[in-house]
């Protein structure tokens, strides 16, 4: 009897956290955070994915228009950052990492709070010469609580400027699918 009830809230559990990663993000506003150390790679990571969500009318905001130079990002998670971007209408934050160069990697289970992610240290570069593909995480989250959590798989890159067309083309396919 114990072990069918384990088996029974087991899979309940499973279930609910299954349909809760799939559920629309109706995104309308984003904090676009990217998590690269060199500021180079940050910036042309937010603004490849600036531009994707702008297209698809969403309110997106980067990082580095919001921290100052500097400026470590687990500022972002203040209590007055978070006040400042909730009045210009901005509730919803969007983590993008480099998570390797393997195509063997699987979606995170262990998804951290807002503040311990952003104090995450990050050591991979938006691209490697020598890698045939780039995974990419990216974390939404609300309410300092990750809502959604997706790994997207770049292949055949020849440039960094590749990596990133690539990959914003995976983003608009998945804006109009799953995210909208």
């Amino acid at each position: 009897m114990t072990r069918l009830t384990f088996f029974i809230l087991t899979t309940l559990f499973i279930g609910v956290k299954a349909s809760a990663q799939f559920e629309p993000l109706n995104l309308t506003n984003v904090l676009i955070v990217g998590q690269q150390d060199k500021l180079e790679d940050k910036y042309s990571l937010e603004l490849a994915v600036l531009n994707v969500l702008q297209k698809h009318g969403v309110k997106a905001k980067s990082s580095l228009n919001v921290l100052r130079q500097g400026e470590d990002p687990v500022a972002l998670a203040s209590k007055e950052n978070q006040k400042n971007l909730l009045e210009e209408g901005i509730d919803t934050y969007m983590l993008v990492s480099v998570r390797g160069f393997d195509k063997r990697f699987t979606p995170s289970t262990n998804l951290q709070n807002l503040k311990e992610e952003l104090g995450a240290g990050h050591l991979f570069p938006l691209w490697k010469e020598t890698s045939s593909s780039v995974s990419f995480s990216i974390t939404f989250y609300r309410n300092n609580v990750p809502v959604y959590y997706d790994l997207i798989r770049v292949t055949s890159m020849g440039s960094k400027d590749a990596v990133l067309k690539k990959f914003s083309k995976i983003l608009d396919k998945k804006m109009r699918k799953e995210w909208k």
